[in-house]
């Protein structure tokens, strides 16, 4: 668990970082933004080319997987019903608030937790793989599709297909499973290269948060606070029980059982905050909730420590 709570105080002061260089005035909105931008366009796709390309895809065929990605499914599917009912809001907005509520951190917080609380990182590669080999895929596709018709652009049959492989953290996916599937061995030169330009991407991430924090209105605060405390309660309550309850239904075992619910009660990923940065769509909701999240975890995971661990 001390190792579990460094990984937050790691994440914490990186983002402090952000906030200390807006406060000096050093980044302001518009270097937020061009920070963002480098995270979305040249460093994720670089840090999703090497996750997947030298991942091990054996794992994403687990059961484990098909407990939390139906965990993912029942989140998702509430706040969407929420949405109907309540906010009646676009397109793009949904897309947004569906990530916001299932769109999981398994990556720089997810692998120290797991080596520190399950003993073995490998517990999060299936969750990262359906993460960015599927649903974010999918997520960027419906926001370029929901740009494009807002900017009243007809688009072809050929590029409505090919519009998901257009966009660049896509590509780099794609590009990291083929080189995955065909066993292919990159130039030194070229993998130590696209390994540094990934490796900007978290920091990069987590500092334009930073930014954001101490130039935008308070988080928690807004007209987007009561969609804001329901995504939460979908994230760090509803997704873990649905991961436990399905699990048990699955004849998980409990150490299986005790994966799955961290697993599900991991806060909002950062990259959904420079997604959102990047549509300027909901931006302050996202921001609220990798935020929130992030500290109402640490109760959570405690709590199912407890329970199950």
């Amino acid at each position: 668990m001390v190792q579990a709570l460094g990984a937050f105080a790691s994440i914490w002061l990186v983002i402090a970082a952000g906030w200390v260089a807006a406060h000096l005035r050093i980044i302001d909105m518009g270097g937020m933004r061009l920070m963002s931008n480098i995270a979305f366009l040249i460093a994720s796709p670089a840090l999703m080319f090497n996750l997947v390309g030298r991942g091990s895809l054996e794992h994403a065929f687990s059961q484990t997987l098909i407990v939390s990605a139906l965990a993912v499914v029942v989140a998702a599917t509430s706040y969407l019903v929420f949405e109907r009912v309540a906010l009646h809001q676009d397109k793009q907005g949904d897309v947004i608030g569906t990530l916001c509520s299932c769109y999981t951190n398994a990556g720089n917080l997810g692998l120290p937790i797991a080596i520190s609380l399950l003993g073995d990182g490998a517990w999060m590669a299936p969750i990262m793989l359906m993460q960015v080999g599927f649903m974010q895929p999918i997520a960027l596709a419906a926001l370029d599709l929901s740009v494009a018709r807002r900017n009243g652009e007809r688009l072809s049959a050929l590029r409505y297909i090919t519009m998901p492989f257009r966009n660049p953290i896509t590509a780099g996916i794609l590009a990291g499973l083929a080189v995955n599937l065909l066993h292919l061995q990159l130039p030194e030169m070229v993998a130590s290269g696209v390994s540094m330009v990934g490796q900007m991407a978290i920091p990069m991430m987590l500092m334009a948060f930073g930014v954001s924090l101490r130039l935008s209105p308070l988080p928690g605060k807004g007209p987007h606070s009561f969609e804001l405390w329901v995504t939460m309660a979908i994230k760090l309550l509803l997704m873990p029980l649905a991961a436990i309850g399905i699990g048990m239904l699955f004849g998980l075992a409990r150490h299986e059982l005790f994966a799955v619910a961290v697993i599900a009660a991991l806060p909002t990923a950062q990259n959904v905050f420079v997604i959102s940065a990047r549509y300027r769509v909901r931006e302050m909701l996202a921001r609220d909730a990798v935020f929130w999240s992030t500290i109402l975890t640490v109760p959570t995971i405690v709590a199912i420590s407890a329970l199950l661990g």
